[in-house]
């Protein structure tokens, strides 16, 4: 008979282990990140979403043993590998674009960012869309680090939008690219916690596989909703430009990775 202590340990080795596995820099987290401090929150929910459950479905497919199929089909990790290459050294060229020649204002959010609990500085005039503009010497125009890949750019004319923040479809398909178009993720989820679950045994395999779902969970919320505390720090243009240099060093150096098949 399973006690509950029994369930408690694998689960909290499960825990460890995605936790350890997950917290760290790489471009899932960063592109999430950046979500945070620009985009609605309802298109934070979403990619936080999207992060978990992509997560949820690997690691649940190595337990069943698919990840063993996967190590027996390198013409598909191969093909992974470059498509990722191509979109993560073509963001991060778009990124040190941004860091390098910076359009405009920085993003101060008013009635609408307090309607999501966030909270900002105030001295700003208002702008369209509800948004505070803080001139910088080079005039208004768009904000640093917003104008980019997956990104909405100001007066694309669309009624009713944010022309800050990416849309939820441009969200949506550019974070699934950075998850599923990285072959990492099927090595790293899908066969090294797929193996690690499976040498739990029978009975403590899943166990083990819930808590590892759970520390997707908990940190990519914590990411995607703890980040937004960080807007009033990104009312300041300065702020996005040494961003945006992070975000373009993150991507370049993983998509060369990729293509040397690091």
């Amino acid at each position: 008979m399973t006690t509950p202590l029994d369930a408690l340990l694998p689960a909290l080795s499960g825990l460890g282990t995605g936790l350890a596995l997950i917290v760290a820099i790489g471009v899932q987290n960063t592109y999430l990140l950046r979500l945070a401090v620009s985009a609605r929150l309802g298109v934070v929910a979403v990619a936080v979403a999207v992060c978990a459950l992509s997560d949820a479905v690997l690691i649940i497919a190595g337990v069943l043993g698919v990840g063993a199929v996967v190590e027996r089909v390198p013409a598909a990790l191969l093909v992974t590998r470059f498509v990722g290459a191509a979109f993560l050294l073509t963001y991060g060229v778009l990124a040190a674009r941004r860091a390098l020649r910076p359009s405009g204002e920085a993003i101060r959010l008013d009635e609408r960012a307090a309607e999501d609990g966030v909270p900002v500085s105030a001295g700003a005039g208002t702008g369209a869309d509800g948004l505070e503009a803080a001139p910088t010497s080079r005039g208004e125009g768009a904000p640093p680090g917003r104008a980019g890949l997956g990104d909405r750019r100001p007066g694309d004319g669309r009624p009713g939008g944010d022309p800050t923040g990416p849309t939820m479809r441009a969200a949506v398909l550019t974070m699934l690219v950075f998850t599923w178009a990285n072959p990492h993720v099927y090595l790293d989820t899908l066969v090294f916690l797929g193996s690690v679950a499976n040498r739990q045994g029978v009975d403590d395999r899943w166990w083990w596989t819930v808590g590892a779902v759970a520390a997707s969970c908990l940190w990519f919320g914590a990411l995607g909703f703890g980040g937004r505390l960080l807007r009033p720090l990104f009312a300041k243009p300065l702020t996005w430009r040494v961003f945006d240099a992070l975000v373009a060093v993150v991507m370049l150096a993983f998509g060369v990775s990729l293509l040397l098949g690091a």
